[in-house]
C-alpha cells in the first residue's frame, strides 16, 4: 500500500519574486503558546517512565488536545502544534491484543471524537502505524535541534508574507472564526499578490473531518488560466536528498491538501455537518475583539454563521488547484535550495493510501510494520526499545536526519 506514484522530475530551481506583497493581517488565540507549552510538559512526563513500565501499563498520560498544526487556535510562533491527545486507553492490554473484544473503541473514535483527524495524522500512520499507535498511547517524544530548526525556518518563511495580531478566543465558536478569517485573509492575498502562507484547511477526505494547514500556495497573478500551486518546504540537516519512503510521505501531505481544497472550490463544505461535528453554535455571537477584526479586515460578522458564509463566498472565488505539487528540500544551515520534487496528482493511488489509512484509525485491523526494505526507519523511532520490530533492546539512533511525520514541520 505504500508503493509511491509515478516518479517526479527533481530540479535544483529556485524561485524568485520581485514583487514585494502587502503584508496581510493574520490572527492567533492569545492562549495558544500557554497550551502548547503544556502539552509538551506532558509529552515529556510521558518519557520520563522506564520502557518496562510502559510494556506493562497501557494507561497514557492526557495531553493538550490540539487541532492539527494550529491546535484549535489558528497559529503558533513556532509551528509546534501537531500535538496529539494520548487520551486514555480503555482496558489494561494492547488494542491489538484486544482486537476481539467487543465494543473495542476504535483509535478514532478514542482519540479524535469531535475533533477530527489532521493531514499529519494520515501522513505518520503512512510513514509507520505501529509508531502512531505508540504515539497516541504515549504521547509524542520530545522535539530534536533539527526539528526545532525547521519549525524556526517555517516561521519565518510565514512572516515574510504574514504579520501576526493576538486575538482572545473565548469560545470554540471565537477559535472556528479565526480559522476561518485567516483563510479569507489568505485567500485574498493569493487572489491580489499570488502568493500565501499558513492557510488552515477543513473538510473531508474519505468522509472523515480531516484539518490541515497549507505551507505555502502559489497562483501568477499574470497569465489568463490561473491554478493556484500548493507547495510545502522540508528542511534538511545534510546537504542530501531524502530517501523515496520520505518523499512518499510528502507527496502524500500535499495530495491530501489538493483533495481538501478542490472540494472546498466545488461547494462541498457541508455546514450543518461541521457545526454538528464539532459541537458549535453557528449563531453564538462572537467576542468583541474579532467582531471589530473582521469589520477591520472588510467581512463584519457578529456570529460564526457570518464568517462562514464569509469563507463559502471567497471559496467560491478560488479555481482548482494544479494537478502538479511541489515539494522544496532546504538545508537548516543556510538555506540552500538541495532540490524539488515536481510531481502529479494521483487520485486513485490517493484514495488507496488513505482508506488503508483509516482501516487503522476506524479499528478494523491491527497497526502493520513498515515493509522489510523499510526497517530502517525503527533506528530512528524513539519507541525503538518497546517495539516487538526490534531485535534488541539498544533503542533509537542519535541521529536527527530522519524526521518522523507526526513530529516534521510541515
Amino acid at each position: 500500500m505504500n508503493q509511491s506514484p509515478s516518479s517526479p522530475t527533481t530540479s535544483t530551481t529556485t524561485v524568485s519574486d520581485d514583487k514585494t506583497p502587502k503584508i496581510p493581517i493574520e490572527i492567533i488565540s492569545g492562549e495558544e503558546m500557554a497550551l502548547i507549552e503544556a502539552a509538551f510538559t506532558a509529552a515529556a512526563a510521558a518519557f520520563a517512565v522506564p520502557a518496562a513500565q510502559f510494556q506493562r501499563n497501557y494507561r497514557s498520560i492526557r495531553s493538550i488536545t490540539l487541532l492539527s498544526k494550529r491546535g484549535l487556535s489558528s497559529c503558533t510562533a513556532t509551528r509546534s502544534t501537531d500535538i496529539e491527545d494520548s487520551g486514555r486507553v480503555v482496558g489494561s492490554g494492547s488494542p491489538q491484543k484486544n482486537k476481539k473484544t467487543k465494543g473495542i473503541v476504535s483509535f478514532l473514535h478514542q482519540y479524535r471524537k469531535a475533533r477530527g483527524l489532521s493531514v499529519t495524522d494520515f501522513t505518520a500512520t503512512e510513514w509507520c502505524e505501529k509508531q502512531m499507535e505508540y504515539t497516541l498511547l504515549y504521547g509524542k517524544p520530545k522535539k530534536t535541534k533539527a526539528m526545532q530548526a525547521g519549525s524556526a525556518r517555517h516561521a519565518v518563511l510565514e512572516e515574510e508574507v504574514i504579520k501576526r495580531v493576538k486575538v482572545q478566543a473565548e469560545s470554540a465558536e471565537d477559535v472556528w472564526a479565526i480559522k476561518f478569517m485567516n483563510f479569507i485573509v489568505g485567500a485574498n492575498q493569493l487572489l491580489f499578490d499570488g502568493l500565501t502562507r499558513e492557510l488552515p484547511l477543513v473538510g473531508f477526505i474519505e468522509g472523515v473531518w480531516t484539518v490541515g494547514i497549507i505551507d505555502e500556495i502559489r497562483m501568477p497573478v499574470s497569465e489568463s488560466t490561473r491554478f493556484p500551486i500548493l507547495v510545502d518546504t522540508k528542511t534538511r540537516v545534510r546537504a542530501t536528498l531524502p530517501s523515496e519512503p520520505q518523499r512518499r510521505n510528502g507527496r502524500l501531505q500535499l495530495m491530501c491538501y489538493k483533495n481538501m481544497w478542490d472540494s472546498l472550490i466545488a461547494d462541498r463544505f457541508p455546514s450543518q455537518k461541521f457545526y454538528e461535528f464539532f459541537s458549535l453554535n453557528p449563531h453564538q455571537i462572537l467576542n468583541q475583539e474579532i467582531r471589530e477584526s473582521t469589520a477591520k479586515s472588510g467581512f463584519p460578522s457578529e456570529t460564526l454563521s457570518d464568517v462562514v458564509r464569509y469563507f463559502l463566498n471567497s471559496c467560491s472565488l478560488l479555481p482548482k488547484a494544479h494537478d502538479r505539487l511541489l515539494l522544496r528540500y532546504e538545508l537548516q544551515e543556510d538555506q540552500t535550495l538541495l532540490g524539488e520534487d515536481d510531481f502529479a496528482y494521483e487520485h486513485d493511488w490517493l484514495t488507496d493510501q488513505i482508506k488503508s489509512c483509516l482501516e487503522f484509525w476506524q479499528g478494523k485491523r491491527e497497526a502493520s510494520f513498515p515493509p522489510m526494505e523499510e526497517r530502517w526507519k525503527c533506528r530512528f523511532c524513539k519507541f525503538a526499545s518497546i517495539c516487538p520490530t526490534n531485535p534488541n533492546s539498544e533503542g533509537s539512533s542519535k541521529s536527527e536526519e530522519v524526521i518522523p511525520p507526526e513530529l516534521s514541520q510541515e
